[in-house]
């Protein structure tokens, strides 16, 4: 998963445009930037950063987001965990 990737498959599990900002940083948003080191990504809120990481690779940083949000997702209900029967 890339960032052009990485919107497209948190709309299809329900997280709001709105909560990802790529490229800038927004208020209230989950923030991915990039740089000559690399990716950061962080939840910013009143102008501070908060649960900050910074990645050398754009596919870990994207899964490392994703992730996040599909947990928040699952925590809230909005999507569920199923039981896997194992194949015999």
């Amino acid at each position: 998963m890339n960032l052009e990737e990485l919107t497209g498959w948190l709309d299809r599990i329900g997280v709001p445009e709105n909560v990802v900002s790529i490229g800038a940083e927004a208020d209230n948003s989950w923030c991915v930037l990039t740089d000559d080191e690399g990716y950061e990504v962080f939840w910013r809120e009143q102008g501070n950063r908060y649960d900050w990481a910074r990645f050398t690779s754009e596919y870990v940083a994207c899964h490392y987001l994703f992730g996040r949000l599909a947990w928040a997702q699952v925590a809230r209900g909005a999507l569920s965990v199923q039981e896997v029967t194992p194949q015999p």
